[in-house]
């Protein structure tokens, strides 16, 4: 059974990039992990931005996205708060604006493991203390 994941950015970068250092892990691990891969546009904006070295790149990551690579968990106006108080809590951090929306996006999904190159998932907390997984660091 294909199992729903949240991904972070660093993973998506080190995919898209054949020079980044974690480019062969995480190609491996994605080819040895049926997940449905789950994230948000602040992610894919960050993503972007990081292989704006390559429009080649860059493309083949919006055709990727195109062809359900990874679905896109929407973020709407009524999310803005409850970002603002996790980038609060987690000043110290800092959490930043993709993280914070991936947090609220399992909230909102239900989905409680993600793909990530930070230890930042080993310290956020869902409500009840529940955290997210990372299933990449745990591999």
């Amino acid at each position: 059974m294909i199992r729903p994941v949240l991904i972070d950015a660093g993973p998506l970068i080190a995919l898209f990039d054949s020079s980044d250092n974690f480019h062969g892990r995480i190609k491996a691990f994605l080819s040895e992990n049926l997940c449905r891969f789950v994230s948000t546009v602040a992610v894919f904006t960050e993503v972007s931005h990081m292989l704006d070295f390559s429009a080649r790149a860059q493309h083949d990551f919006y055709e990727w996205i195109m062809y359900k690579g990874v679905y896109v968990s929407e973020i709407n106006q009524h999310d803005m708060s409850r970002i603002v108080s996790l980038t609060e809590k987690y000043a110290d951090l800092p959490m930043d604006f993709a993280d914070a929306t991936l947090v609220v996006s399992a909230e909102k999904t239900g989905i409680r493991e993600i793909i990530s190159l930070d230890k930042d998932f080993d310290v956020y907390r869902l409500p009840g203390k529940e955290m997210i997984r990372n299933i990449f660091n745990s591999a």
